[in-house]
Order: C-alpha cells, then structure tokens, then sequence
C-alpha cells in the first residue's frame, strides 16, 4: 500500500468531516450515518489499495463499529425526550438481531457485489421515501400484527448489516407510513440502531476472521481499528447538535439534500458493478 504522506493526510481529513456530518445526521434523521460512512470508507480502502474481494465488507463492519457510540447518544438524547415507542423498539429488537446475523453471516461467503448491490437498491429506496414521500402516504393508521412486525424487524436487521447502517431510515420510512409522528419515528429509530450496531459489529469481526490475510494491518476482522478511531470520536460528539436540530430546524430541504446524497452514493455504487 504505497501511498504519500499527502494523501493519508487529505484521507484523514475527509474521515474526520464525515464524522461529523454523521454525527449530525444521526441526531437529525435517527440515522447511523453509513449512508455517509460506507462511501467515504470506500474511497479511503481503494486508494490504499485493499482488494475488492473484501473493500466493500470492510467499509460495513467499520461503519457499523462507529456507529455504535454515535446510536448510544443519539437514543439516549431522545429518550429524554420522552418521544421513544417503548413497545416498537420492544417487538423489533430479537427480530433485528436476527437480520443482522443473517447480514453478518452473507459477509463471511458472499461476494462483495451483492453488498454493493444492495446497498445501491436500500440507498434508492430511502432517497425515493425522502425525495417524494408525503405526509398522505400512509399504509395504515396502526401497526400491525405480531407477526408482520417481526418481518419488518428482521427486514431491517438484513437491509442494515448488508448496507452498514444502523436501520434508523428503514425505521423512520416504516413507522411513518404507519402514521407515526415523524419525532416518535426518529427516536424510535436511534433506539434500535444500538442492538443493530452492536450485534453487527460482532458479526462482522467474526465473519472478517478467514479473510486476515486480505484485509490491511489494524483490521480486526471486517472492523478497521483506524478508520474507527479516526471517525468515532468525531461523530458521536456531533450527534447532540443534530438532535438539537431536529427539533427546530426545516427537515424538508435537510432530506430533499440527502436524499439526492443517497442517489449519487447508489450510482457509484451502481456503476462499481460494471
């Protein structure tokens, strides 16, 4: 990995200003921030020469280990809000887990494709949800039953392990088209991202462990300690800002620019499979 003291220095500095962007969008959106980690993770292990049969797996298992404190702060800054749907977060924990074992599981095997598909198509659906979505699209004014909520619990756990995402956007899309208050939906949202980060970045440490030989030096795992260390710290700083925000500040042109972020990240990603 022959690359100049320049450019580890600009790769650190665009690290660190993700961080901080996904710390503010945790706290604004319930989100993790792997929407924005996972490219920037990407970029960072192409020109640092990591092989393509593990980059992709890499970028996950790391943006799922940084997410992890950034979640803890962002679901206990709404909990105080009081705003949390206790009994959703409940019913959707065991199933989640479940889905990100499954995820975790497809990281050992699978091809790095069928992640940067995957996160192409998750990537798209959101921005469409954010791009076009109305307060009049609604599936029904409850949830459902016990068993449909177990499949969007274990629907969000596959999407969120195979995208590298704490789930807070799955979350939000479906608890609103339930009709669920956007505030209760977002902190809902950062609640579950903490069983989905952790037990994602188990999962992938595990399922990294035959691969040592391909991943670079610091790498625990699919779980890079360095882009870790670099990130982290930022992004779970930043997180009280963004909660601030969510309660104040427009949300409609903050998710027209991350929705049209969301397209640009799935066509590169897109575009990667060719």
């Amino acid at each position: 990995m022959d690359v100049s003291a320049g450019q580890l220095a600009w790769l650190a500095a665009a690290v660190m200003a993700a961080g901080i962007l996904t710390g503010i969008l945790a706290g604004l959106f319930g989100i993790g921030g792997g929407a924005v980690i996972v490219p920037v993770l990407f970029e960072v292990f192409r020109i640092l020469g990591v092989p393509a049969a593990v980059r992709m797996q890499l970028c996950i298992g790391t943006s799922l280990a940084i997410i992890v404190p950034t979640a803890l702060r962002s679901y206990r800054a709404h909990r105080t809000r009081g705003l949390v749907l206790a009994d959703v977060l409940r019913r959707w924990t065991v199933p989640a887990i479940l889905g990100v074992g499954v995820g975790s599981l497809a990281a050992a095997f699978a091809p790095a494709g069928l992640f940067e598909a995957a996160f192409a198509l998750i990537a798209s659906i959101i921005a469409g949800k954010l791009l076009f979505g109305r307060a009049s699209w609604v599936i029904g004014s409850q949830l459902p039953g016990a068993a449909a909520m177990r499949g969007y619990g274990l629907g969000i756990g596959v999407g969120s392990a195979l995208m590298g995402i704490s789930g807070g956007s799955l979350v939000t899309m479906v608890l609103t088209l339930y009709g669920k208050p956007i505030h209760n939906a977002v902190a809902t949202a950062a609640g579950i991202g903490v069983p989905i980060t952790i037990a994602g970045t188990i999962g992938y440490i595990l399922a990294g462990l035959r691969h040592m030989p391909e991943l670079p030096p610091l790498s625990i795992g699919f779980v890079s300690l360095v882009g870790f260390v670099l990130m982290a710290p930022v992004s779970s700083y930043t997180t009280t800002y963004g909660v601030r925000l969510a309660h104040w500040m427009p949300r409609r042109k903050l998710e027209i620019a991350f929705g049209i972020l969301l397209l640009l990240v799935a066509t590169r990603f897109s575009i990667s499979l060719f």
